[in-house]
């Protein structure tokens, strides 16, 4: 009986979001918050940690060492922003695509 009543209410909810009703309409809006509140929190991520280079990279000891002949902070620069850049997409792809699969679930698909 259980197993009826959750097919039927997968049923509606599904007809509320492909009908867009007032229901549909708000599962609609709390995914698409939930995918604009990621992308800012990890925007946020990105803005802090690259904006504290600046500060970090005017400190002279770091400034001016050197390693292999080449500045740390290129040697950062060039090495590290490039992964970090990588590693924040990959983990935006991976919960953007969680978020979308709660919604499928939810909705019944």
């Amino acid at each position: 009986m259980l197993a009826q009543r959750r097919g039927a209410r997968q049923v509606r909810t599904r007809t509320e979001v492909v009908e867009q009703t007032d229901l549909g309409a708000a599962l609609i809006g709390g995914l698409i918050r939930a995918q604009l509140g990621l992308a800012l929190r990890l925007g946020l991520v990105v803005v802090a940690g690259f904006g504290a280079l600046p500060v970090l990279f005017s400190i002279d000891a770091i400034a001016e060492t050197t390693v292999a002949g080449i500045r740390l902070p290129w040697l950062v620069l060039g090495l590290l922003a490039f992964p970090a850049l990588y590693a924040v997409g990959r983990a935006y792809v991976r919960l953007a695509q969680r978020n979308e699969d709660d919604f499928l679930e939810l909705a019944g698909d």
